[in-house]
């Protein structure tokens, strides 16, 4: 198959080419020309839609599994009908949008807790599999400071050692100055300098409860609640992979495809060097991108395609991604758009 063959195809084989797709992407059957003909989509006889479906599989966009009868796409002729699908900017619909900015709203979470709620509620949006890739740190906490940006509201500013910052976004007790911000953060630094996190956070309690630490009332909150982030974020639990919504994918592979694949790449995706080599591959251009059954290595075997897009931080530097992990008939017309949505919803979470 090469281009000049794809471009020696009729306008009607294309028109027939879609429709096709469109019908394999429903249910994941082949189709054949009895299907299309009753769509009533085409004023010609299935003898014809024969014919040019096999012009289809001539130039390599079509293909006859087993002893069917009907078509389903090649891998080329998916990645022709997809790329068409990315030329257009699809909306997601309102509740949808409402449902994954509701997640990014809330306060006070670490950044993998984020991660997994969004990817909670993608699974069940897309009912595929979601996952996030997220490089972990295990390194110590450097420095701490509260920025304002409201009236009741701060962000907490957690950077580590290896230069990596993590911001949470938590309530003010009413009435709190930005100075008793900047004392409540100045306190926990100096326990911190020349400390591991761990040994400042219970010198800080100790000195807290015996009352040695010389703090307001107001200021002494703002400390117990940097502690709080200080003890979620203690590096070595962050996980490079989360994983949801497994069950819907393997429901949907059952009938037609091995359970054993299916599992082989999950335990795939759990090692640390797969989930990275596959970030490396989000880096690649921008914005959402699509990995079609072999085109990557982890998917060959598995009829399995990917959707997904990276997510940066406020600096626009690409630090993970999120996606759907989803059989090769997908809806990408309804998938890509979501997942695209999504990551620069968290974005914008991290651009705060």
């Amino acid at each position: 198959m090469t281009d000049a063959s794809i471009k020696d195809l009729k306008p009607r084989s294309l028109e027939i080419f879609h429709e096709l797709v469109s019908a394999y992407l429903e249910d994941g059957l082949p189709v054949g020309s009895s299907r299309l003909a009753r769509s009533g989509k085409f004023d010609v006889s299935p003898a014809s839609i024969r014919s040019k479906m096999s012009d289809l599989e001539d130039a390599g966009l079509l293909f006859a599994p087993h002893t069917s009868a009907g078509r389903v796409p090649t891998e080329t002729g998916l990645r022709l009908f997809v790329d068409g699908l990315m030329e257009f900017n699809r909306d997601i619909p309102p509740e949808q949008r409402q449902s994954i900015d509701s997640e990014c709203a809330a306060r006070g979470i670490s950044l993998n807790h984020l991660l997994d709620k969004t990817s909670k509620t993608l699974s069940g949006l897309s009912n595929c599999a979601s996952l996030v890739l997220s490089p972990s740190s295990e390194a110590e906490l450097q420095h701490f400071e509260f920025v304002p940006i409201g009236v009741d509201r701060a962000l907490a500013v957690l950077v580590r050692s290896d230069g990596q910052v993590e911001n949470r976004l938590i309530d003010l007790p009413a009435g709190v100055p930005a100075s008793a911000m900047t004392r409540a953060a100045n306190y926990m630094n100096a326990k911190l300098k020349n400390n591991s996190m761990i040994h400042a956070a219970s010198l800080i309690r100790s000195e807290i409860a015996q009352h040695k630490a010389e703090l307001d009332e107001l200021t002494t909150v703002l400390v117990e609640q940097g502690l709080g982030i200080w003890s979620d974020g203690i590096g070595g639990d962050d996980a490079a992979l989360i994983l949801r919504g497994q069950a819907n994918l393997l429901d949907d592979i059952q009938a037609a495809e091995g359970l054993t694949e299916i599992r082989g790449l999950f335990d795939a995706l759990e090692a640390r060097e797969n989930a990275l080599r596959l970030l490396d591959a989000t880096r690649d251009g921008d914005g959402v991108k699509i990995f079609i059954g072999a085109e990557n290595n982890l998917f060959a075997s598995t009829g399995c395609s990917l959707v997904i897009a990276p997510y940066r931080n406020n600096d626009r530097s690409i630090i993970g991604a999120i996606g759907v992990l989803g059989p090769r008939h997908m809806n990408y017309a309804r998938i890509i758009p979501m997942v695209d949505y999504t990551s620069k919803a968290i974005d914008r979470v991290l651009g705060r």
